[in-house]
């Protein structure tokens, strides 16, 4: 007996912008693989009458390692329950939504995408920032801070991100934010270029970090910044109406 795997978004935090779709299938589940991305206010809504499995990664170790969630996912379908893998975000947007599905379609399971709301582009709209806009930013461009470590080589063109004039987002970049701050300056960006830090966003508390891309390692530093944040690079920051929070 079969059952079906859904890949969900919860968005980026907080119930009221996940979708419908995402709380009808959340509600129809007989187990959901969460981790902690989608918040405390999400987690407490599960239904109790699911098996809850937590996938999480908390401060550097894995609850479950990638190959143990995707055979979870295959052997709990196979046995005729409807699984749901709970992501934050968009389960597409780096968060490996798409090798959990190319998993199941090998062994042959029905898999549903429901799309989340991304953090890439709410958390900074959140506290003012806009991705794009007529006078700073006709372009966007989303990053990964976090490659996979077994990778040969980057595959993040740092020459030509430093020459583009439009906005760069950054997810999963906290620790590697020394790093990639460096290259850009190295590779020709301006070092004036304003940045701003939007760690737990949309939660209660939410932080917001600004500086340029000369200082803001320092900035991160001196206030502890810690994941998950998302990373905004360009002109756009300027219309943070804020202050560092």
């Amino acid at each position: 007996m079969t059952g079906k795997a859904y890949l969900v978004g919860a968005g980026p935090g907080g119930l009221g912008l996940m979708t419908i779709r995402a709380r009808e299938v959340i509600e129809s589940a007989d187990v959901i693989l969460y981790d902690q991305l989608p918040g405390e206010e999400i987690l407490a809504t599960l239904p109790g009458s699911a098996e809850l499995i937590d996938c999480g990664k908390y401060g550097g170790n894995h609850t479950l390692e990638q190959q143990e969630i995707e055979t979870l996912m295959v052997e709990r379908v196979k046995e005729g329950k409807t699984v749901v893998r709970l992501k934050g975000g968009d389960p597409f947007l780096f968060g490996r939504g798409g090798e959990e599905m190319e998993t199941l379609r090998e062994h042959g399971i029905p898999v549903e995408v429901v799309p989340g709301v991304t953090s890439a582009i709410a958390v900074p709209e959140m506290v003012g920032i806009p991705v794009t806009h007529r006078r700073y930013a006709s372009t966007v461009t989303f990053i990964t801070g976090h490659e996979d470590p077994a990778k040969p080589e980057s595959a993040l063109d740092w020459a030509v991100l430093s020459r583009l004039k439009g906005t760069l987002v950054i997810l999963m970049g906290v620790k590697n934010l020394p790093k990639i701050a460096a290259v850009l300056i190295e590779h020709g960006k301006d070092p004036s270029t304003p940045v701003a830090i939007i760690e737990r966003g949309l939660r209660p508390d939410q932080r917001v970090t600004v500086g340029t891309l000369a200082d803001i390692v320092d900035k991160a530093r001196a206030v502890g910044v810690r994941p998950p944040a998302v990373i905004v690079i360009g002109g756009v920051v300027e219309l943070y109406g804020g202050s560092n929070e």
